[in-house]
């Protein structure tokens, strides 16, 4: 893939964590892999943190990407389950920066605008639009078709208006003002 950027989208979970890998050449997006890194219902914390770390990083050994991408976590009703969230995505954010890996982050709102089109899709929409836009045979999971849509996402305009530089603008609603 000379010239080519290859992404990895991580979708952070502490009970699945999505990741779906595409390569980027010019405009052309192409599928390369996807799954989960399930770790276990219950058990220490931090056991379960380290199968999401060492699944990543076999991941990223196993495919070589070039950047990655990371959901940023939202704050739900549930602080326990926000903070646990933010703790898987931390694993996450670990394995790709130990692996030398540039990191972008973007919200669900902004990922599903990018995919779908308007930031309140449903999971079935995502899946949907990540199958036809990397011409899948099936719907991948819903993980796996949140990380890809994350992928798909920098692909769009990470690289481009989304790498621009917004000191000293007001974001509204995801958008500049």
């Amino acid at each position: 893939m000379p010239g080519g950027i290859r992404i990895l989208g991580i979708d952070p979970g502490l009970n699945s964590t999505g990741f779906g890998i595409i390569d980027m050449q010019g405009a052309r997006l192409t599928y390369v892999t996807s799954g989960c890194v399930k770790s276990p219902a219950t058990g220490p914390l931090p056991e379960r943190l380290k199968v999401i770390l060492e699944g990543l990083r076999q991941v990223i050994r196993e495919n070589s990407p070039h950047q990655a991408v990371v959901e940023k976590v939202f704050v739900n009703v549930n602080p326990q389950a926000t903070l646990s969230l933010g703790q898987a995505r931390g694993a996450a954010i670990c394995a790709a920066v130990d692996a030398g890996l540039p990191v972008a982050e973007y919200t669900a709102l902004q990922v599903k605008q990018s995919v779908v089109g308007h930031g309140k899709a449903q999971k079935e929409q995502v899946q949907e639009m990540v199958k036809r836009l990397l011409n899948l045979a099936g719907v991948p999971s819903p993980d796996a078709a949140d990380a890809l849509a994350c992928a798909i996402c920098h692909a769009h305009g990470g690289q481009g208006m989304g790498a621009l530089d917004t000191r000293g603008f007001r974001m509204k609603k995801g958008r500049l003002v």
